[in-house]
């Protein structure tokens, strides 16, 4: 097999060989100061030059072979120094769960070969310099497509690196996450193109730098002024948020489930005591179906807290419907043979108000894929078989519409509660404010991870999410972190990591939308469309060379 493969390989000298090696570790020097850059790290500056060594190699490769191959050890660098938690690697955690945490090391990094694909493209269709000038584009067409289909895992948007570097972000309420991530990379283009001038002639390009500067500068001293002038809404209201801290994989076993109700009250009260109006308990809070008819104590002890306290209790919290007969149930419903009829479950958030037996519903549209729901299970059912976690939570119907709930208070108090990780989509919580939330609540369960960087990130994400929408984000999660995260991205208060405890602070509401909360589609759009039109201009192409060469052959 050896000798047969030797055929095929191309040998190199020992100077090529040296430049290969020396080539390897420039990008894999830059997969780790992306790796470096993002939470919780302290170091979000490396992000504007991150980019750099991968650009130094790039420019001096020529075949699409050699760009994809440099950029997929980048990124797969890049990938797991920052999501080596997804597998949880907790003595707890499900096979499954490990196994789809390896995969998505090696399948991560392949997505971004579309940014070096579409690179080569325009670069064969234009020339070198200009590609590089679009590779930008190309590079956030990527990442707003990876929020968009059954596989979606959009976490390393480079937008994210940056919640630690407040004043640079607040340009976010403009052109969003994206945006910044498009300024991100045209920070290190420029610095790259200084760089090669100086390694080329000897002296650095004051343009590039001064260019580079000014992208970096107007973002910084739009901030400042943001930052010293925004005031904050004058109405409010006091939320308490609930940590249980309770183990994700021994919840769900049966048996427990009145004392788990006992500490979420207790602490409830506790919260009320310090004056909270609602009280918002996290994702999942209780391991049942808990309105499908046999939990009627535990539904009666909950609404006879919020009406003897005057308080509102916003939860997560599995949900289902079930259908007798098969032409009234959702084409999405499935069927189960013990009970003998179809039923829809979400991953949900419910909203008990005081005085009213109506409790309002929201079910999870943005599903974790493997985790929460089998991608294209609705194609091909018999993966819903073959994958499945211990703990039985990977087969969620997807939710349909964006509710925002109604709290009938002194105050026009709506608020837009998103579940996990939907908070990582930046226009699909802009979603919720446009339909009239003037809060975001975050109800979360990062405990499957372990003491790791994931929790952490999460939380600092929900930053963007409220400088891009100008809102306060409370945000309620199992074993931590539990934060209130202010308009401008700065966390008021937070919890410790994997403690039991309660935040009790003021949110304020804020009924004015931003310029990214109306259109927060611009520039990944603008980007994908620029994508487009190099993926067709560049076939066409290849479609027109390949039959004029057979009509010179003919």
């Amino acid at each position: 097999m050896k000798s047969f493969l030797a055929k095929f390989r191309v040998k190199k000298t020992p100077e090529e060989k040296r430049i290969l090696r020396k080539e390897r570790l420039l990008a894999i020097f830059s997969g780790f100061l992306f790796g470096l850059a993002f939470p919780p790290l302290p170091f979000p500056y490396l992000i504007f030059v991150a980019l750099i060594p991968y650009l130094i190699i790039v420019s001096k490769r020529e075949t699409l072979a050699e760009i994809n191959r440099i950029t997929y050890l980048t990124s797969f660098v890049f990938t797991l120094t920052t999501l080596y938690w997804v597998g949880s690697w907790t003595k707890e955690a499900d096979p499954f769960l490990m196994i789809s945490g390896v995969l998505l090391m090696f399948v991560n990094p392949a997505v971004y070969l579309i940014p070096s694909t579409l690179y080569y493209f325009a670069k064969k269709l234009l020339n070198r310099k200009i590609a590089f000038f679009l590779l930008p584009f190309f590079w956030v067409a990527l990442e707003y497509a990876y929020s968009l289909t059954d596989l979606r895992f959009p976490w390393l948007t480079l937008a994210n690196s940056l919640p630690k570097f407040n004043l640079f972000i607040q340009i976010a309420d403009i052109i969003g996450a994206y945006g910044i991530s498009l300024l991100v990379l045209y920070i290190n283009l420029f610095l790259f193109l200084a760089l090669r001038e100086f390694i080329d002639n000897r002296k650095f390009s004051l343009k590039f730098l001064l260019i580079a500067l000014i992208i970096f500068l107007v973002p910084v001293i739009y901030g400042a002024v943001r930052v010293k002038t925004y005031k904050m809404p004058e109405e409010n209201v006091k939320v308490g948020l609930i940590q249980p801290n309770l183990n994700p994989w021994d919840k769900w076993q049966a048996g427990n489930l009145d004392e788990q109700l006992d500490m979420y009250l207790d602490l409830s009260r506790k919260a009320v005591k310090k004056n909270a109006k609602i009280i918002i308990w996290p994702e999942s809070a209780l391991p049942v179906y808990l309105l499908v008819g046999n939990y009627f104590t535990q539904v009666n002890r909950i609404q006879n807290f919020a009406d003897s306290n005057d308080v509102f209790i916003m939860t997560g919290m599995p949900d289902a419907n079930f259908f007798f007969d098969k032409n009234e149930a959702p084409p999405d419903a499935k069927y189960s043979k013990a009970i003998n009829m179809y039923y829809v479950s979400y991953n949900s958030i419910l909203l008990f108000s005081p005085q009213s037996s109506q409790v309002q519903k929201y079910a999870k549209i943005k599903l974790v894929p493997f985790g929460e729901k089998v991608p294209f299970v609705e194609h091909l059912p018999f993966l819903g078989n073959f994958i499945k976690w211990q703990v039985g939570i990977s087969s969620w119907n997807v939710g349909t519409k964006q509710t925002v709930f109604d709290f009938v208070e002194g105050i026009q108090l709506k608020v837009g509660g998103v579940i996990c990780i939907e908070s990582i989509y930046p226009d699909f919580v802009a979603g919720f404010v446009k339909n009239g939330a003037n809060i975001i609540a975050v109800v979360t369960n990062d405990s499957w991870y372990g003491y790791s960087s994931g929790p952490f990130q999460h939380k600092e994400i929900s930053a963007l999410r409220a400088i891009e929408n100008r809102r306060f984000v409370v945000r309620a999660a199992n074993g931590g972190v539990s934060a209130i995260i202010d308009p401008l991205g700065r966390t008021v208060m937070q919890t410790k990591l994997f403690e039991r405890d309660i935040i009790v602070g003021n949110a304020g509401i804020n009924n004015t939308l931003t310029i990214y909360s109306k259109y927060p589609l611009v520039i990944p759009l603008l980007c994908s469309l620029i994508s487009l039109v190099v993926i067709i201009t560049y076939t066409v192409k290849k479609i027109i060379y390949k039959g004029n060469k057979k009509n010179e052959t003919n």
